[in-house]
């Protein structure tokens, strides 16, 4: 008996050591800022703290580093190899309002002057990084406004003869560069002092059920996709100041393979928009099911300006409920260069393809434009859009065209700024169509509240034109 209990005493202590070997075995998953000094007073400037967290997760082979309980405010935070930033519900990160707690990765001037390369969270060259959690994203944009700006300087101590340059370089939310495999999930952004989330030259892209909304200063765009490829972006919901979903390209190499579906965006600039940054091409990029709202520049914008070749681009089954003109479609010759590309030539505008629309504009007093149009399609002269199909649109506007309004002549503006709203009031109050090689329309219905002495339909330049089907307000149409 004696010697049974010594080896069951054996095998007692053989286990434990088994158990606490195991456990020192076992891989960690979870960095938790608050281990690494992470202070949630509201005060504290968490940079380091988390920035350290970030690289001993990487450095460790990858997993979460999670941000929980209360508010952590920090400048700005780069995301390393293999690390899922979590914001769990009920945490926040905050920007700091000190200027000077940002960083600057891969700089470069955007499309109105202004210098851009700062962020809260950002990633360079990284892979295989997330977003995640129900938790909170807010830049505190609004401390970037001139007097708010003033006032921390002064705190900080810092040179007021520096206000311009940080007024001028206002940081992001969230930037990636040059990364791949990246996922955004389920995060709450909020309140950028520029863009919200902007993606440069990355690929393999998943954004999905995430919620954005930014109306803090100016420029407050929601998604750019900027010289990206191979990206899902789904079940989102977008308010922003500036563009909510943008392709651009600020660079010659192309942002193509993105599909956009079951969205649900608003915007006082413009919804769903390519350009106008458009160095390298557009191409097989669909948007599907989505709802657009009470935007005022514009529902769908196709903008070729700066070199751009625009193809293979599908948008189907869209509901646009109060906005300013539902499709502008805009071949320009502006050649802007950015990062000190060489110029392009003129670029192109081809095999676009935009089907069951349901839109209904602004009433008078209300539209950016007055009386608005629907559709506003324009190559230059000696650069015509290729071909653009439509099919089962439906226009909802409030008429009111007075009898000189159509005799208006259109401004070319070739070198332009591409807005629809810097044409004016246009000779149509359905469809524009203006230097296009191919345009064929089928099933278009327009209807008005009010009479218009504008034509509903105009075509100017079209080489090949196949429409048939128009109806206004519910009457057969004949395209003169």
């Amino acid at each position: 008996m004696k010697m049974f209990k010594n080896k069951l005493q054996g095998f007692s202590i053989v286990g434990v050591v088994l158990i606490v070997l195991l456990i020192g075995c076992t891989k960690k998953t979870v960095w938790d800022i608050r281990d690494f000094g992470a202070v949630n007073d509201n005060t504290t400037i968490n940079t380091s703290f988390i920035q350290n967290a970030i690289d001993e997760c990487s450095k460790a082979g990858g997993g979460i580093v999670l941000i929980s309980d209360g508010k952590y405010i920090s400048g700005t935070i780069l995301l390393k190899d293999n690390v899922n930033l979590k914001i769990a519900e009920g945490a926040q990160l905050l920007g700091s309002a000190n200027p000077k707690d940002y960083q600057t990765i891969d700089p470069f001037t955007d499309a109105v002057g202004q210098q851009r390369g700062k962020c809260l969270v950002g990633a360079l060259n990284a892979k295989n990084i997330a977003i995640s959690g129900k938790g909170i994203i807010d830049g505190r944009g609004h401390l970037f406004k001139t007097a708010e700006l003033a006032k921390t300087m002064k705190k900080m101590g810092v040179d007021k003869s520096r206000l311009k340059e940080f007024a001028n370089n206002r940081p992001f939310l969230v930037r990636f560069v040059k990364s791949s495999r990246i996922t955004v999930t389920e995060i709450f952004l909020r309140q950028s002092a520029a863009w919200t989330l902007h993606l440069f030259q990355c690929e393999q892209i998943k954004i999905d059920g995430i919620d954005i909304y930014n109306h803090a200063h100016k420029n407050n765009d929601g998604i750019d996709m900027d010289s990206s490829k191979d990206a899902v972006i789904t079940n989102c919901n977008i308010d922003t100041g500036d563009d909510a979903i943008c392709f651009k390209t600020t660079s010659p190499i192309a942002t193509e393979n993105i599909t956009v579906s079951d969205c649900r965006l608003k915007s006082d600039w413009g919804t769903i928009k390519f350009g106008t940054e458009s160095m390298g091409d557009f191409r097989n990029i669909t948007i599907k099911n989505c709802y657009i709202h009470e935007t005022r520049g514009g529902g769908i914008k196709i903008l070729s300006v700066d070199g751009s070749n625009i193809s293979n681009i599908r948008i189907d089954s869209i509901q646009m409920e109060k906005v300013d003109m539902p499709i502008f479609i805009r071949l320009g010759e502006r050649l802007r260069t950015y990062r000190d590309a060489p110029k392009q030539k003129v670029g192109s505008i081809t095999d676009v393809f935009i089907s069951n629309v349901d839109a209904t504009t602004w009433n008078l007093e209300e539209s950016r434009v007055s009386p608005p149009s629907g559709i506003l399609m324009t190559g230059t002269a000696n650069h015509k859009i290729g071909t653009v199909k439509l099919e089962n649109i439906h226009i909802h506007l409030p008429g009111g065209g007075l009898k000189e309004h159509s005799q208006v002549i259109v401004p070319e503006a070739e070198t332009k700024y591409p807005e629809f709203s810097f044409f004016g009031v246009l000779p149509s109050y359905g469809i524009m169509g203006r230097h296009i090689q191919s345009l064929q329309a089928k099933n278009l219905q327009i209807n008005i509240e009010t009479k218009d002495f504008r034509k509903p339909v105009l075509m100017e330049d079209v080489v090949n034109q196949d429409v048939e089907n128009v109806k206004i307000n519910g009457e057969k149409y004949q395209i003169q």
